[in-house]
């Protein structure tokens, strides 16, 4: 599987994705260098999406 990538500000892609899932809190949204998975793993268990649609949707914002 290929390395996440994610355009621009962190900080920034974390507020829109707030703003499109209200349900998602701080804690699903800590990145840690090196932990794409770890991140991918909670936003798929928390909204309901595959691992592929979370990781398209990251690298749109």
């Amino acid at each position: 599987m290929n390395k996440l990538t994610i355009k621009g500000s962190w900080n920034e892609a974390k507020g829109k994705l707030k703003q499109k899932y209200g349900e998602l809190t701080d804690d699903d949204l800590t990145f840690s260098e090196g932990k794409e998975d770890e991140l991918v793993g909670r936003l798929q268990k928390r909204l309901g999406k595959t691992k592929d649609e979370i990781r398209k949707e990251l690298e749109s914002l």
